[in-house]
């Protein structure tokens, strides 16, 4: 490893830091501005013909991807460091906090085998995951002018006249609010209404490409039947986000990791023989934990095969713990068949 260096991500500038291990030469500055033509370039300038002899890490924030991709294009090892455990490799504060000590760090975490690293997924498998955060985006923009539509009538004394589902049901809408509400209702239910037809065809649209990946991604092929209630999307979600090895092994040495890496898992704590109740962590993807909680949901009904549990949870607590239980399962599953399939989870065909 001749060369190994820290990259220092903001949108202005990367700020760099490496050391020639066979000189003990250091070199640190900054990129600018930080797009990937600017940092094809200085790679191409400082690294030709070092193939593989070249390590440099990067922390998983927002910008890491072209990043790493620029790096693994020039022939550069790259690493992705996780954020919050590489921060708190730092210590106790002692020195001001500055992009050059950041990239600094990295590279001296990196250099004595200490770095937190993560997955760094292949390119399909980052597309599927733009696709779904943005489906997910577009499904809560939708509630949201349903729930506007909903707010406006009930302020104004007027009952809901139909589905908001169907065309009809909008249609009779119109013609109410034409007929009972003020003139500035009138304006904002038409407006939602127009609102939620251009949302309905992009959310059409979105629903027919990320069903064509889960057709042909094998990790969400096997678990759509293999696990009941997960459906092609959420087998797309899960997939892309617990399949996956890290030195030749799974991405989670426990099913229980994987749970917490999903959110789902409950925060304890307690000191002195007092505690706090618990309450989920909510960490890690929201698509993730938005599609298996929907599908947690699904044992609800009596066909289900879990039903029983479902039920005696519902019983003891309520129905939206019986599913938060039920997406935990689900989970712990997946993890389980992805393990299986290994590597091949993630091929294409």
């Amino acid at each position: 490893m001749p060369i190994v260096g820290g990259l220092d991500i903001h949108r202005k500038q990367i700020t760099f830091d490496y050391l020639d291990v066979d000189t003990g030469e250091v070199r640190c500055g900054q990129i600018a501005p930080a797009d990937r033509a600017h940092l094809a370039g200085w790679l191409a300038e400082r690294f030709t013909g070092e193939r593989g002899d070249v390590e440099f890490a990067v922390e998983g924030c927002t910008g890491w991807r072209y990043v790493a991709e620029e790096l693994i294009r020039a022939g550069v090892v790259a690493h992705l460091a996780e954020p919050a455990d590489t921060a708190a490799l730092r210590g106790r504060k002692r020195h001001a906090k500055t992009d050059r000590t950041d990239a600094r760090h990295l590279r001296q975490v990196l250099t004595d085998g200490r770095l937190p690293e993560c997955w760094i997924p292949p390119g399909h498998v980052l597309e599927c995951r733009a696709l779904l955060e943005l489906y997910r985006a577009l499904r809560a923009e939708h509630t949201a002018w349903v729930q506007r539509i909903h707010a406006v009538l009930f302020h104004q004394g007027v009952a809901l006249p139909g589905d908001l589902r169907t065309e009809q049901g909008r249609a009779v809408l119109r013609t109410v609010a034409q007929t009972q509400l003020s003139p500035a209702g009138q304006v904002q239910i038409v407006t939602a209404l127009d609102m939620l037809a251009a949302l309905d065809e992009h959310l059409d649209a979105m629903r027919r490409r990320l069903l064509h990946a889960a057709r042909h991604l094998t990790g969400a092929k096997v678990l759509t039947e293999r696990l009941y209630g997960v459906g092609p999307i959420t087998a797309l979600a899960l997939t892309c986000w617990l399949a996956g090895t890290v030195g030749g092994a799974g991405r989670f040495s426990s099913a229980r990791k994987a749970v917490r890496f999903t959110g789902l898992d409950i925060t304890v704590y307690s000191s002195d023989g007092k505690h706090t109740p618990g309450h989920l962590s909510r960490q890690g993807p929201a698509v993730l934990r938005w599609c298996v909680y929907e599908a947690g949901k699904v044992h609800a009904r009596r066909t289900a095969t879990d039903h029983a549990y479902y039920a005696r949870v519902k019983d003891r607590s309520d129905g939206k713990r019986a599913a938060i239980s039920e997406a935990r399962k689900i989970v712990r599953q997946a993890c389980h068949i992805l393990t299986e399939l290994g590597d091949d989870a993630l091929t294409t065909t």
